[in-house]
């Protein structure tokens, strides 16, 4: 997989920062991370135009092999309280599909 030119890395964490607002990202919309619903952030930076379409696919293809790498993409910029509580939110949601795979067996 290529790697992103240098400064991807503030553009993604500029470009997402309204996620942030008040220092909180929505629960549900962690949960449509972990499930691998990632359109509309890939829509996002697509629209933003500071991406070409080579780096567009390199992010669908990490976010979609790693939904995990999406939140941190998100997480980067924020405080060490928010970015703990969403990360204890994501340790939730894996609880949940630990048991429903148990469920399952």
């Amino acid at each position: 997989m290529t790697t992103l030119p240098p400064g991807s890395s503030s553009s993604l964490c500029a470009l997402f920062s309204y996620e942030l607002h008040d220092g909180a990202i929505d629960s549900a919309a962690i949960g449509r991370i972990h499930r691998g619903d990632i359109d509309d952030w890939i829509s996002a930076v697509a629209r933003a135009g500071w991406f070409t379409s080579t780096d567009i696919r390199t992010l669908e293809q990490r976010w979609r092999a790693d939904p995990r790498a999406l939140l941190d993409t998100l997480l980067a910029g924020a405080d060490e309280v928010t970015a703990k509580r969403c990360r204890g939110i994501w340790a939730d949601y894996d609880a949940v599909a630990d048991d429903q795979l148990e469920a399952d067996a």
